[in-house]
């Protein structure tokens, strides 16, 4: 069956979508957007919205608590605030059920998270560290992490963090792949069901592609967080950087 065009996809009617990359730590970043956001549908008056945070709010950047701690925050606020998994809340869940050297937790950022609770973690002590973490780490985050869903759909935009598996419906695609592909997704220039919103795979700045967009800026070493927001067929891209919060018009090359 033929697949849906970037340029032809469309929100829901009556509502505006934002979706918001990969933040790794970066909750200036974070807290940024969500001001722009916010002045933006209370100046324009907008009756009904949805954020969608596409995972990978730990490791890597220097507030991976904070993160978590805003996150929790808005969404027990309100619910058209969600939130995806991303692979690198797994692996903070896979390391605090099962530590290890070698996974991506350690490996990958890390580091960062536990300083970000209070806990030096080093190649040496991984033990030491484990338990030091799981105890300073809160259970609501914990619980916050295992209640994450894998992917959310509004109008013609598919949500997850890494993409999809070429050839399988959305209805039917595995949760692995949801958090964890790359090649196979990224090279396919087919269209798809929906146009697919997705991060995981950083870029210098958001990437439009007729049947994707990926808004992983890498925001923990660029210093721009991604997003995309849309309302009926009009797409912009924002960036939050330090020092303020940019748009531009959101098109296919």
């Amino acid at each position: 069956m033929p697949g849906l065009h970037f340029r032809d996809a469309r929100a829901p009617e009556g509502v505006r979508l934002y979706a918001i990359g990969d933040v790794h730590g970066r909750l200036d970043l974070l807290a940024a957007m969500h001001d722009a956001i916010a002045a933006e549908i209370a100046r324009e008056r907008v009756a009904d919205w949805r954020v969608v945070h596409l995972g990978d709010y730990v490791d890597r950047g220097p507030d991976s608590k904070g993160v978590l701690d805003f996150l929790i925050d808005k969404r027990m606020r309100d619910a058209r605030f969600l939130c995806l998994s991303g692979n690198h809340e797994q692996g903070l869940l896979d390391f605090l059920d099962a530590p290890s050297a070698t996974g991506l937790f350690v490996r990958f950022g890390g580091v960062e998270t536990a300083r970000s609770y209070g806990v030096e973690l080093t190649a040496g002590s991984i033990g030491a560290g484990h338990r030091a973490l799981a105890a300073a780490i809160p259970a609501g985050h914990r619980e916050f992490l295992g209640s994450l869903p894998t992917s959310a759909s509004f109008g013609d935009f598919f949500f997850c963090h890494a993409g999809i598996r070429p050839g399988t419906p959305l209805a039917r695609q595995d949760p692995h792949d949801l958090v964890w592909i790359r090649d196979e997704f990224l090279l396919h220039a087919g269209l798809y069901e929906k146009v697919v919103v997705h991060g995981h795979t950083p870029g210098t700045a958001a990437d439009i592609r007729p049947n994707r967009v990926n808004l992983d800026s890498f925001a923990c070493g660029s210093g721009r967080l991604s997003a995309l927001a849309v309302e009926g067929g009009a797409k912009r891209i924002l960036e939050a950087t330090v020092e303020a919060v940019f748009q531009r018009a959101a098109t296919t090359p």
